[in-house]
C-alpha cells in the first residue's frame, strides 16, 4: 500500500479548527495529534493559533463583508473562511493569491457529495476572500497614519487597512474597541482599564495576541548555558542567549523533542515569567518542598535543580491523569529526589503534618496572563469562572497551612493577572491566618518586548 502523501499546513489547520471546541479542549493538545500528518507544521501551528487568538476580530469582518450571519455558513466551510481571513489581515508577507486559491480548493475537498456542493461551497469561500481582499487598501500599513476604525492592528505599529469602517469607534467605546480589535471579553478589557490605564491595557492587548517566543531553561543538574547554547549552534539552531534570564529563546521553531539534549533531559520548556515563582521561592538545598499543583512538572523540576538534587520534593496534583507525565519528566532530567504521590495522601493522616520546609502551590486559574500561548481560554473565561476559581485557590491555599513547618515558606503563584485571583486572594489568606506574614508579593504583566514573555502573580508567605 502507498503512504498517503503529506497534508499542506492549511489541510492539517482546518481538520484542527473543526476538532477543537474552546469549552473543552486545550488548542495545543488537538493540534498535536495532527502535526505528524503535514511536513509544515510551524505554518499550521501559526494557523490553528492565530484564527483561535483572532476569532472574534475575523468573524467581524467576515459577517460584515460577506453579509451571511455566522449560524448559515456550514461550520468546516466557515473555519476554512476564518484561516484565509487570518492570513488576509495578519500574515501580509503570505500573496493574496495563494491564500485566496488554497482556500478554494480546500472549500473543494470537504464539500463532499453531490459535485453541485462542491462548486457552490467553492464559489461561495471564493467571492467572501476576494471581496475581503478588495475591501484591503494595504495589508499592511503604518498605525500612526491609518484611521483606527478601518485598521486591524498587526503590531503596536503597523496594521492592515481597509477602505470601509470595521470597527467600533474608540473615541466613543474605548473596551469595546479593543475587546473587538483584539478578540477578548469586553468585561476584561474593561477591568484592564480601571486597574492599569488606557495604554498599559493596550499593550496588554497586544501582548495577549501576540506569537510567544519558545524559551529553553538549560537543566543546571546536567549542563549549563553556555553549553547547552554550544550544542545548539553546532546542531545548526538558531536562538539567542538571554545572559540575565539564564535561558535560550529559540528563533527557529522545530519540535521541542528534535532538539539536541530533549532526550537526555538537558532543558526544560518554559516561560520567563513562568521561572519566577521557583526563583522568588528561593529552595535550599536539603529542604523537604511539596508542590501541591505539579503537572506537567516544569516547576518540579526547577526546584530539584535550585536544590542541586538534596533533600525531597514531594510532587502531586489534583488530577490524577497527569501524574503518569510528570513522574515521566521528572526522570528525563534527572530529579532524583523528586516523589510523586497520589494528591490525597499529601493531606491524609499525620505523615506529612508540618513537615515541610516550603510549599509551592502554583495553582489552577483563569490563564489572563498567558492568553497568547493559552490562546482558547479567551474564550471561556467569565467574571463567574473567576470568582469560582478565586474560592479554589483561596481553599488550595488554606489546605497548605497544616503541611508548614514554623518559618515554613509557601509561594502561591498563578498565571493570572486579575487580582480578584492575587492580591484579593493573599491579603484574605493573611486576615484569616495570624500566624503568617508576607514576605513579598509582584505582579508581572505579559510584554510584546523584546524579549517578549507571559504574565503571572507570585507570593511568598511565611509562617511565624
Amino acid at each position: 500500500m502507498a503512504e498517503k502523501s503529506p497534508k499542506n499546513a492549511r489541510q492539517v489547520a482546518a481538520i484542527v479548527l473543526s476538532k477543537f471546541s474552546p469549552r473543552r479542549h486545550d488548542a495545543s493538545r488537538v493540534l498535536h495529534k495532527y502535526l505528524e500528518q503535514t511536513e509544515q507544521g510551524r505554518l499550521a501551528t501559526d494557523l490553528v493559533f492565530g484564527v483561535i487568538r483572532n476569532q472574534g476580530c475575523i468573524d467581524r469582518v467576515l459577517v460584515k463583508i460577506s453579509g451571511v450571519p455566522k449560524p448559515r455558513i456550514p461550520a468546516k466551510i466557515l473555519n476554512i473562511l476564518r484561516i484565509g481571513a487570518y492570513e488576509l489581515l495578519f500574515c501580509p508577507e503570505t500573496p493574496e493569491y495563494a491564500i485566496i486559491n488554497e482556500a478554494a480548493n480546500l472549500a473543494a475537498q470537504v464539500a463532499g457529495k453531490p459535485a453541485s456542493a462542491d462548486k457552490k461551497h467553492t464559489a461561495f469561500v471564493n467571492g467572501v476572500l476576494r471581496n475581503i481582499s478588495r475591501a484591503i487598501a494595504k495589508r499592511s500599513g503604518l498605525l500612526a497614519q491609518a484611521e483606527a476604525q478601518k485598521t486591524v492592528p498587526q503590531s503596536p505599529e503597523k496594521g492592515c487597512e481597509f477602505n470601509i469602517e470595521l470597527l467600533p469607534d474608540l473615541n466613543q467605546d474605548f473596551a469595546g474597541y479593543l475587546g473587538s480589535v483584539f478578540s477578548l471579553p469586553v468585561w476584561l478589557v474593561s477591568d484592564w482599564l480601571v486597574r492599569f490605564g488606557e495604554e498599559t491595557t493596550r499593550g496588554l492587548c497586544f501582548a495577549s495576541n501576540r506569537r510567544p517566543s519558545i524559551y529553553i531553561r538549560p537543566n543546571i543538574l546536567k549542563t549549563n548555558l553556555l553549553e547547552l547554547s554550544e550544542e545548539f549552534r553546532r546542531k545548526g539552531i538558531d536562538f539567542e542567549v538571554l545572559t540575565d534570564e539564564s535561558m535560550i529563546r529559540l528563533k527557529s521553531h522545530c519540535p521541542i523533542t528534535s532538539l539536541p539534549g530533549f532526550s537526555e533531559g538537558l532543558f526544560a520548556v518554559q516561560d520567563i515569567s513562568a521561572a519566577r515563582a521557583v526563583k522568588i521561592l528561593a529552595p535550599k538545598p536539603g529542604w523537604k518542598v511539596a508542590d501541591l499543583c505539579a503537572a506537567p512538572g516544569t516547576k518540579t523540576m526547577q526546584i530539584a535543580e535550585l536544590m542541586n538534587n538534596t533533600g525531597e520534593v514531594v510532587a502531586t496534583d489534583i488530577n490524577p491523569g497527569r501524574l503518569e507525565k510528570l513522574l515521566e519528566n521528572c526522570q528525563r532530567q534527572g530529579a532524583a529526589i523528586v516523589k510523586v504521590v497520589e494528591y490525597g495522601r499529601v493531606f491524609q493522616g499525620s505523615s506529612y503534618d508540618l513537615a515541610f520546609d516550603a510549599v509551592l502551590l502554583d495553582v489552577p486559574c483563569s490563564n489572563t496572563g498567558v492568553l497568547a500561548r493559552r490562546c482558547e481560554a479567551r474564550w471561556r473565561i467569565s467574571k463567574k469562572s473567576v470568582s469560582e476559581l478565586a474560592k479554589k485557590q483561596a481553599k488550595l491555599l488554606q489546605e497548605a497551612v497544616p503541611l508548614l513547618k514554623p518559618h515554613a515558606r509557601v509561594c502561591y503563584s498563578t498565571c493570572s493577572i486579575q487580582s480578584e485571583e492575587n492580591e484579593s486572594v493573599t491579603k484574605d489568606f493573611l486576615s484569616k491566618n495570624n500566624g503568617f506574614r508576607l514576605e513579598s508579593e509582584s505582579l508581572i504583566l505579559p510584554s510584546i518586548g523584546p524579549p517578549d514573555h507571559d504574565g503571572g502573580y507570585v507570593a511568598v508567605l511565611v509562617r511565624d
